[in-house]
């Protein structure tokens, strides 16, 4: 069950009745193995959405890492999923291009759909899936061969051998990821010759080489300085519309600064998510005011 900010504007918080001494420990009934339904601004409602996540769980063998998370994700909009470590961010975004499928013992159930297409359906051919979808990782993973050849290897392994069209989405992705200046006289360069945060650039060059109908970042900004974050950044706000953008961050204000909206996620389950400015100025919840506010996590 959702909650919308509606219900839960009346008391300011959702879940438990009025005069329950219950009603302020929300992430403390879910320490215990309590389930609590999250706030879902109405704002969401509203969306034409590239990603619609139903009652999700996930197990690692025996512990339950997702407990029913039910969200959709804006088309062409920035959303950021914040909560402390081990909250089950990265692996609610690895759910997306079912990377997790990678992992022993990993068992899933609800669905989610891109595009309206079931992501977890048995038929889906998983690479193709992941043909869909741009996906950059914490750490800088160029691969060694040359800065033209990493841009271009999406659509070298779909067969493309046009010259001509691989120079064309080269430049194309390189502008793209504001990166094209600073390497357009070094395509034939190795990768791994550039700064970490031409690196990561590089890998978001690569991930929107082949038009993905989203984009998944996974701390893209963690192992970087604050020049190269501001840069990233920067490139993440510029992407705003022409990609959508599903973002794990561990860094709150940069959350406030490039998402349209932000979801709060503890213990594995969806807390509270809305319109950024909301979430960080006026959230419906307690305990969401407590953790942007950096009280706890």
């Amino acid at each position: 069950m959702l909650i919308s900010d509606s219900v839960a504007g009346n008391t300011g918080l959702a879940g438990p009745p009025p005069g329950d001494s219950r009603k302020g420990d929300r992430l403390e009934r879910i320490a215990r193995g309590k389930s609590v339904a999250p706030v879902i601004h109405n704002e969401l409602g509203q969306t034409e959405n590239v990603i619609d996540m139903e009652a999700v769980n996930l197990w690692y063998g025996n512990k339950q890492a997702l407990f029913d998370v039910t969200m959709s994700i804006p088309k062409g909009q920035v959303t950021a999923l914040i909560g402390p470590s081990g909250c089950g961010k990265s692996t609610l975004l690895r759910c997306v291009n079912r990377m997790n499928d990678l992992i022993d013992n990993v068992r899933t159930e609800g669905d989610m759909k891109l595009n309206g297409d079931s992501i977890f359906d048995t038929g889906v051919d998983v690479i193709d899936l992941r043909k869909r979808m741009g996906m950059v990782f914490q750490k800088p993973n160029p691969f060694p061969m040359s800065i033209f050849e990493n841009v271009v290897y999406p659509l070298r392994i779909d067969g493309e051998r046009n010259r001509k069209v691989l120079a064309e989405v080269c430049e194309r992705a390189l502008r793209g990821a504001a990166l094209w200046d600073e390497a357009k006289d070094r395509l034939s360069e190795s990768g791994l010759s550039l700064s970490g945060g031409q690196q990561q650039r590089l890998c978001i060059a690569r991930a929107i080489a082949s038009d993905p109908e989203v984009l998944l970042l996974d701390e893209p900004c963690s192992a970087l300085d604050p020049i190269a974050t501001g840069k990233i950044e920067d490139l993440i706000d510029n992407l705003r519309g022409e990609y959508s953008i599903l973002m794990v961050t561990h860094n709150m204000q940069q959350a406030s600064r490039v998402s349209d909206y932000t979801a709060f996620m503890y213990l594995g389950h969806l807390i509270e998510y809305g319109p950024t400015v909301k979430l960080f100025t006026n959230p419906k919840l307690k305990e969401t005011e407590d953790y942007v506010m950096g009280r706890f996590g």
